[in-house]
């Protein structure tokens, strides 16, 4: 794995984001579209969230941003399904070609296919962006 290399504005997004929720976050990322996307210690999710969504609205309200909570998981499988959730996944499997490039090949339940692919693909290019950046896989693909 790479270091992961935060800027300026996503270290204070961080510091606001732990002093709001009381939560670890381990990584931020602003997304293309303007999305902060905050990848939380395991365990820290309902902290993150607060009683009744308390802690994101708050969140979403200083920041006058869409902000979306991801659960980090050293396991590169366990992590893709918490990008995906809610949809359902029924198996993640991680393919290191020849070229020692990794791809994972993530089969979902028919019914949840669009919820994990997301409105304009949004959902699988956060998958793609955040396994790349903490697991080094160069591409997920829903099957």
């Amino acid at each position: 794995m790479t270091a992961i290399r935060l800027t300026s504005d996503e270290i204070s997004y961080i510091s606001l984001f732990e002093s709001i929720t009381g939560a670890t976050a381990k990584d931020c990322i602003i997304s293309e579209n303007g999305v902060i996307i905050f990848v939380v210690k395991q365990g820290d999710m309902g902290l993150a969230i607060g009683k009744n969504g308390s802690n994101i609205k708050r969140l979403r309200n200083y920041l006058s941003k869409p902000v979306e909570i991801v659960e980090y998981s050293d396991k590169a499988r366990e992590f893709i399904e918490n990008i995906l959730s809610p949809a359902k996944i029924r198996t993640v499997e991680i393919i290191e070609r020849a070229n020692g490039k990794k791809i994972a090949h993530v089969d979902v339940d028919p019914e949840y296919r669009g919820v994990a692919i997301g409105k304009n693909g949004k959902n699988i290019l956060k998958a793609r962006m955040l396994a790349k950046r903490h697991f080094g896989i160069e591409d997920v693909k829903i099957k």
